[in-house]
């Protein structure tokens, strides 16, 4: 489990196409601090399990499903990631609760700067539109956000300096993809009333 508060922002450094496949190499000072094959480490959201581990670099096998379903496929050498370890029981949850399984992509539709932070507006595939709520938390790259404004195929949320300057939220232009997780506990939420009503009928 990770909390979507980014420990670092990482690099590409080398891809490899395995055919139905694709083997990342990441670097990473912090996250690969103690970092042992078999971990686990949210790359823009995704959690996936280091394969090899060498100084600040880690490599990550990423399969077809994931990369269809997420912007990882997207990624070449030199692309900008955020880096997040999972959390450990009895730290603090300093966002929300965020599994690394990526629900689907958008994209970044535009971006409003004012003096003090910075409003970005996100497409939101269709399906996934119910889970969204103003004032609800959102996982975006693997960012805990509150969502601002929520319509039926988009999202805002607003972007403090220090979330600009340390993630790739920071770099994203019109056009790029973003990997979305929408909050865990309204989809639970979802399926125990729709259980509820058919038991009831």
């Amino acid at each position: 489990m990770f909390t979507g508060i980014v420990e670092e922002l990482g690099e590409v450094t080398a891809v490899e196409n395995l055919g139905d496949a694709s083997r990342f190499r990441l670097r990473g000072p912090v996250v690969t601090d103690g970092a042992k094959h078999g971990d686990s480490i949210a790359v823009n959201g995704v959690c996936l399990t280091v394969v090899e581990h060498e100084g600040d670099e880690f490599t990550a096998d990423v399969m077809a499903e994931t990369l269809n379903r997420s912007s990882l496929g997207a990624l070449g050498v030199g692309s900008r990631v955020n880096l997040e370890r999972p959390t450990a029981v009895g730290d603090r949850l300093g966002g929300h609760i965020v599994q690394g399984h990526v629900d689907g992509t958008g994209a970044v539709l535009e971006r409003k700067p004012s003096e003090n932070w910075e409003i970005v507006k996100i497409s939101l595939p269709a399906d996934l539109a119910r889970y969204v709520v103003e004032k609800g938390s959102i996982t975006v790259d693997g960012i805990s956000l509150t969502v601002v404004e929520a319509g039926p195929d988009f999202f805002t949320v607003s972007l403090i300096p220090t979330t600009l300057a340390l993630t790739t939220l920071g770099l994203k232009q019109a056009g790029d993809p973003v990997n979305i997780e929408v909050d865990i506990v309204a989809k639970y939420v979802e399926r125990l009333l729709n259980t509820t009503r058919g038991a009831a009928q």
